[in-house]
């Protein structure tokens, strides 16, 4: 039976990871922070006793700031497959802490690879790691973006992230580690967090027709995204580890749309009529520098992972929007 260590496991992609992972029969081990209050909600339906016989999910404390836990768990676990999902991942709010989203997003990359690099060397054990990447590398650079475009990060979020892609880049040459660098582009799901754009305008329209707002306050709507369905993301980060040779993947749906048209096919399936007499923009949910155009070139992925998104930019927004008003 194969194991794989999550982190970031509490997370929207993390939990539909440890889903996939725990269909696919491994037993899976995720890293969750701790915290005063309960912050488990999207794992809670995978959660068992690990008294009980059988059980293949466990549940550890740890923080990518803390090597020596990170090497503690590598040691004692000796997964398989380690999937770096873990990460300050909001990029608005990577511009307020910057040295924070550094030493998470950046620095925890470094931390998992010398881990690894040290068990591969004492214990003779091979560990593949997915390192969770993000089209916020591309920033200003022309669309579509592939794995040849040059990176131009426009947030101290992008740049962390950059120094974890030259880092997994770098042990995978310097060291012989089986690191993959997933370059993810935006992905979305009921179990995306709240202060992201896609779900704060979902669950907005789920309260507006619930009577509880008349409004929702957004910033630029004219950014355009790559849009996908999270749970398709996290197979295409599972294949990348089944390759026989560690390669970066762009991952992407190869379409783009504005915030603005978010609005209007959510608002539009909601049956709301006029959007734009719903949405007042807050100009403190720009960023000092923006990203206007983000769109995939998954043409690699789909020829050698065979991986390719299925749902379409408005099932996605009618997926949110039902999972919302349910709410």
């Amino acid at each position: 039976m194969k194991k794989a260590l999550i982190t970031g496991v509490t997370g929207q992609d993390g939990s539909y990871l440890a889903e996939l992972l725990l269909e696919k029969e491994y037993e899976v081990h995720g890293v969750m922070r701790r915290a005063s209050t309960f912050n488990t909600a999207r794992i809670e339906h995978l959660y068992q006793d690990p008294h009980i016989e059988g059980v293949r999910f466990f549940l550890h404390y740890g923080d990518l700031a803390d090597a020596n836990t990170i090497r503690k768990l590598i040691y004692n676990i000796r997964p398989d497959e380690i999937y770096n999902l873990g990460a300050q991942s909001h990029v608005r709010v990577s511009f307020d802490i910057p040295e924070y989203t550094a030493n998470i997003t950046g620095l925890g990359t470094l931390r998992i690879l010398e881990a690894i690099k040290d068990y591969e060397h004492e214990t003779g054990a091979k560990v593949k790691l997915y390192q969770a990447s993000s089209s916020e590398l591309f920033g200003d650079a022309p669309p579509p973006q592939n794995e040849s475009t040059p990176f131009s990060p426009r947030s101290p979020y992008g740049i962390a992230k950059l120094f974890s892609y030259h880092t997994a880049k770098n042990y995978r040459e310097a060291h012989g580690i089986f690191a993959v660098n997933g370059i993810l582009f935006n992905h979305e799901s009921p179990r995306r967090g709240e202060t992201f754009v896609t779900r704060k305008i979902t669950r907005g329209i789920a309260d507006i027709v619930a009577g509880k707002t008349d409004k929702i306050y957004l910033g630029n709507l004219d950014a355009k995204r790559d849009w996908g369905y999270a749970p398709e993301y996290v197979d295409a980060m599972w294949r990348m580890l089944q390759q026989p040779e560690p390669e970066d993947f762009v991952i992407g749906t190869g379409e783009a749309h504005t915030v603005r048209e978010f609005c209007e096919a959510g608002f539009h399936y909601a049956g709301l009529g006029d959007w734009q007499s719903y949405i007042s923009i807050d100009h403190r949910y720009f960023r000092p520098t923006e990203v206007d155009h983000l769109l995939a070139d998954p043409r690699k992925a789909k020829e050698k992972l065979g991986w390719e998104a299925k749902v379409t930019f408005k099932e996605l927004a009618k997926i949110m929007v039902d999972a919302d008003l349910k709410k």
